[in-house]
């Protein structure tokens, strides 16, 4: 049984050792030899021991004990060792045979009055351990998340400056390169499972097959990504490219993403596209709106896939 309970013995507790302390013991002196068997020291014992020296019939076994437990309470922390081995001894106390004959069933009823009430304020005890570390557990948990939500929306907050700068670069080659990285960014800073830009190789030929901008994983669904910066809109043969790579993946489903915007037969092929394979037409001015706005990109592909399959609209805008 745990003693942790005792930092000070509760006025209850107290009174009942007093009163069951002298029953245990036969004499006085087996009473300064409970007390120190139990470790406590000569000082705390010194008052009632000296007026015992005295006078053997000045002081009896209750007050005596009363008096060196108000000393032990007194100490408070330095003396916790001793108050529990003074607890321990009485709660694990057997051999009643050692008392008065008198009062031999007197002190199995107090003993046992001890044990009971240890015990209750022992559960006390526990429960409000386990609720003071569900707190502190909460409270880490709720930080954990707090700091995760921080850095989350400072990658964001940066992925955003990103791609603003994008907009002032000329080199389109460095452009195009670079808004693969930054998207893919904004992807993970979403935890949305990203493939970074991968090329197949042709076994027989060892020629370029496909290049890949990248693939991703959300609502349990893969996307093959393609992005484009180009100064006119995507037309047919641009969104065919990317469209064909689909069809010949089962279950894979398309994200096309330009800088511009789609031609109106672009946008015609892709909702021909949608008897087979789910196709999503998305505009940088849409992402640059998202960002702005903090919404979440998971939502804005599950709004957009279910145009696409509902609506029968790829290009749907749901910001605007």
């Amino acid at each position: 049984m745990s003693m942790d309970i005792i930092f000070h013995y509760p006025p209850e507790l107290l009174n009942l050792l007093v009163d069951t302390i002298p029953l245990l013991n036969k004499s006085k002196k087996d009473v300064f030899l409970f007390f120190q068997g139990a470790g406590v020291s000569e000082a705390l014992m010194s008052k009632p021991r000296i007026q015992w020296n005295k006078d053997k019939d000045s002081i009896t076994k209750f007050e005596i004990v009363r008096q060196i437990l108000t000393a032990l309470n007194a100490e408070g922390e330095a003396t916790l060792r001793e108050r529990r081995e003074v607890l321990k001894r009485v709660v694990e106390f057997e051999n009643f045979s050692a008392c008065w004959d008198s009062d031999r069933l007197k002190a199995k009823g107090l003993v046992s009055e001890i044990r009971q009430l240890v015990n209750v304020k022992d559960s006390f005890t526990r429960m409000n351990i386990e609720r003071e570390q569900e707190r502190q557990q909460r409270v880490a948990k709720e930080k954990a998340e707090k700091e995760a939500l921080q850095l989350r929306q400072a990658t964001i907050d940066q992925v955003r400056k990103d791609l603003f700068s994008l907009f002032s670069m000329t080199d389109s080659n460095k452009r195009g390169k670079a808004l693969e990285g930054v998207l893919n960014r904004l992807f993970k800073a979403h935890d949305i499972a990203v493939r970074e830009a991968f090329t197949l190789v042709c076994e027989a030929g060892g020629g370029i097959t496909e290049q890949i901008d990248g693939v991703i994983e959300a609502g349990g669904f893969l996307y093959f990504v393609e992005m484009k910066w180009w100064n006119q809109p995507l037309g047919v043969p641009e969104v065919s490219q990317h469209l064909v790579r689909i069809y010949h993946r089962a279950e894979a489903r398309a994200i096309i993403i330009s800088a511009s915007d789609f031609t109106e037969p672009a946008v015609s092929t892709c909702k021909q596209a949608l008897q087979q394979k789910v196709v999503i037409l998305c505009t940088l001015q849409e992402l640059v709106l998202l960002l702005e706005r903090r919404s979440d990109l998971s939502d804005f592909i599950k709004s957009k896939a279910h145009a696409a399959q509902i609506d029968r609209s790829p290009y749907f805008k749901v910001l605007t």
